[in-house]
């Protein structure tokens, strides 16, 4: 069950993310990045988007979606996260690359398809998979100090040692 519950929390916070990544990418095609204005337009505008969206599913996937096994050493936590994201958006990038330049489906639908639709769903399957295997996986956490248990030694007759 708690992989399911994972996927569940992992598509919602991804829809969050989704949404930061569509509107900002389709805010900057049609506008700064047009590719009437710069030729590789949809390209930034797909790379500036999906970095914003990564960081809003930093926050998400740190806190809610594997919340449990976090890790207490953060800066390595987050150059993989932010690692296996960067390959993940390099999986969208590719599909938008691949329809935009070379079968030389243009639109702005086209290009939304190649990169928030198949390289999108590519993307999040990848991402999904390292995340919890490798990333936030339970196994990598840092174990808790084991308790101490004996006894103390005692001191007949009570008294006092001294230490050297």
């Amino acid at each position: 069950m708690t992989f399911l519950v994972q996927v569940g929390k992992f598509g919602a916070v991804g829809l969050v993310g989704f949404a930061v990544d569509v509107t900002v990418f389709n805010l900057l095609r049609t506008t700064v990045f047009d590719p009437h204005l710069v030729h590789a337009g949809p390209i930034y505008a797909k790379v500036f988007s999906t970095i914003l969206a990564i960081f809003a599913n930093w926050v998400g996937n740190r806190y809610w979606t594997f919340g449990k096994n976090r890790q207490e050493q953060t800066l390595r936590e987050g150059i993989e996260f932010f690692a296996v994201s960067f390959v993940g958006m390099g999986i969208g990038l590719a599909c938008l690359w691949l329809s935009h330049y070379v079968l030389g489906h243009t639109s702005v639908v086209a290009d939304n398809i190649s990169s928030n639709v198949i390289g999108l769903l590519l993307g999040a399957i990848f991402r999904f998979v390292l995340y919890r295997y490798w990333v936030f996986a339970p196994n990598r956490r840092t174990p808790a100090p084991a308790p101490v248990t004996g006894s103390l030694a005692t001191v007949p007759h009570g008294r006092l040692v001294s230490e050297r």
